[in-house]
């Protein structure tokens, strides 16, 4: 992909898209807008449970449209993944950007949705350290709350904590991912670069769904 190329960002509200992006645009790429699959049945997205209403105020900060996927389970949700991006090709996107570090299943999946679709698949984070991913996240000003646990594999502790260079190695000391590469935690960006202002977003009371803790995102 050349510089100043649209891309669309897929976005689960999370640290690692989060990072992925703002890599992307600070090498020249232009936005073209932030894809998110959402469950409708559940009324917040897949895998990061953010309600629309914050994802909007995502999109509103950062000054790119977002763009919505009513997604399915199982097979469906590659379909309707897949017939998102191919929609994108048509109004103009080159590639689509993605946070993955290291799982090569996740890598291919991508890249054969993209393919499909007449995309380029693009990895910025792609086989990063984990220390030196989170130490840029903190210098570059984002802000990331855990916000989701699987307690079978990470203290519940952590639950509500900005992730820090010292909260990482914490998770790590824990034998975590200290990246939760592997969905031991997810997060959510609630300030940072990307950003004209701090999202207005609070948490509501922990929740427990099986293994996972949970921090619901709630809008101000």
């Amino acid at each position: 992909m050349t510089e100043q190329s649209p891309f669309a960002a897929s976005y689960s509200g999370g640290k690692d898209s989060a990072l992925a992006l703002y890599r992307a645009i600070r090498s020249g790429h232009k936005p073209f807008c932030l894809l998110t699959t959402y469950n409708e049945g559940a009324g917040r997205s897949w895998f990061h449970g953010i309600p629309a209403e914050a994802l909007a105020q995502v999109a509103e900060s950062a000054g790119i449209p977002l763009e919505l996927v009513k997604a399915g389970e199982g097979d469906g949700y590659a379909r309707d993944f897949e017939a998102a991006l191919s929609r994108l090709a048509e109004r103009g996107a080159h590639a689509c950007v993605f946070g993955d570090i290291d799982v090569q299943e996740h890598r291919d999946w991508c890249a054969s949705r993209c393919s499909a679709a007449g995309l380029e698949s693009l990895f910025p984070l792609w086989n990063g350290d984990r220390r030196e991913l989170v130490r840029e996240l903190n210098d570059a000003g984002f802000k990331a709350v855990i916000t989701i646990v699987d307690t079978s594999r990470l203290s519940e502790r952590f639950l509500g904590r900005t992730l820090t260079r010292e909260a990482a190695e914490e998770i790590a000391a824990e034998g975590a991912d200290a990246c939760g590469e592997n969905g031991e935690y997810h997060t959510f960006v609630c300030d940072g670069p990307l950003f004209r202002e701090p999202l207005r977003c609070t948490f509501g009371k922990a929740l427990r769904r099986g293994a996972y803790a949970i921090l619901p995102v709630r809008t101000a």
